[in-house]
């Protein structure tokens, strides 16, 4: 007996294996933003479990396909309900066709993109870019679907209490909403402070400060930021997008987007399609 189900798990070991490598090759893909091959790999295989469901979510939202993506991620939730990751990006997906979505169906996919951040912010209180999603829900959306500055003002000690920087970053953001600009400033300045090797902080304050009217500043936070992370396309792709909207340097601003779009790029660095959809605004 014994003999017999050392074979069949013999036999089954390649099968289980080659599943494994086949998730582990179309990561890899999705890491290099190479998102038609990931799902090219994920539907030859023979079974998909909640992984691969929501890697191909992923890469079909990578691919801004988010009919699919939430597809695959319903399928990703009903195997393992209880993974907040899964359903935070559920609702990242919903929150996605909402902005993309006519008038009459935004609403209603508005409200399904909170139902899933609230979800999972209740399935894991320390998942942070959970509840970052949230607190921007209700920092942007109106009151009949759920948002308002008061519900966002509640998850700003929550935030700090995870990442004291991050705080400060969502405080900000709360000022610059109520026209405290002045206030909004100096939490992103304390937002730098706590965390002055991160060079989102820099770049915020780029951005920021550029905005209210002082460009001058506004150079010398991102030559700091490309200091810091010198090859960082990140840092080409904000720059550009502060010239396009404050209306500079307009031709620095093409030429950071091309240098972008060819640039090897991460699924958490904007997508390709945004830095085109810039140049077209910036007249290229």
């Amino acid at each position: 007996m014994l003999r017999l189900v050392f074979a069949t798990f013999l036999l089954l070991v390649p099968a289980f294996a080659g599943a494994g490598s086949v998730y582990d090759e179309a990561n890899a893909a999705y890491r290099r933003t190479d998102y038609e091959r990931a799902l090219r790999l994920l539907n030859s295989a023979a079974q998909q479990d909640a992984r691969s469901w929501a890697l191909m979510g992923m890469a079909s939202f990578g691919l801004t396909d988010y009919n699919k993506a939430t597809e695959a991620f319903e399928h990703a939730v009903q195997l393992e309900p209880r993974n907040s990751d899964y359903v935070h990006w559920l609702g990242k997906t919903w929150g996605r066709r909402a902005e993309t979505a006519s008038p009459f169906t935004a609403p209603v996919y508005a409200s399904r993109a909170r139902t899933q951040f609230e979800k999972a912010v209740l399935l894991d209180s320390s998942d942070k870019e959970a509840l970052n999603d949230l607190f921007d829900y209700y920092l942007e959306a109106p009151g009949f679907l759920g948002g308002g500055l008061n519900r966002a003002e509640q998850l700003v000690n929550k935030i700090s209490q995870l990442d004291q920087a991050e705080g400060h970053y969502a405080r900000a953001q709360l000022a610059d909403k109520r026209k405290q600009f002045d206030e909004a400033e100096e939490h992103l300045k304390q937002a730098l402070e706590l965390a002055p090797r991160q060079v989102g902080r820099l770049i915020d304050l780029a951005m920021y400060v550029s905005k209210r009217g002082r460009p001058q500043e506004s150079e010398d936070y991102f030559a700091k930021a490309e200091k810091l992370a010198p090859d960082s396309p990140r840092i080409l792709y904000n720059r550009a997008e502060t010239y396009i909207r404050d209306k500079r340097n307009l031709d620095q601003a093409r030429a950071m987007l091309k240098k972008y779009i060819g640039s090897q790029l991460t699924p958490d660095d904007p997508p390709r399609e945004k830095a085109e959809e810039l140049l077209r605004r910036a007249g290229a």
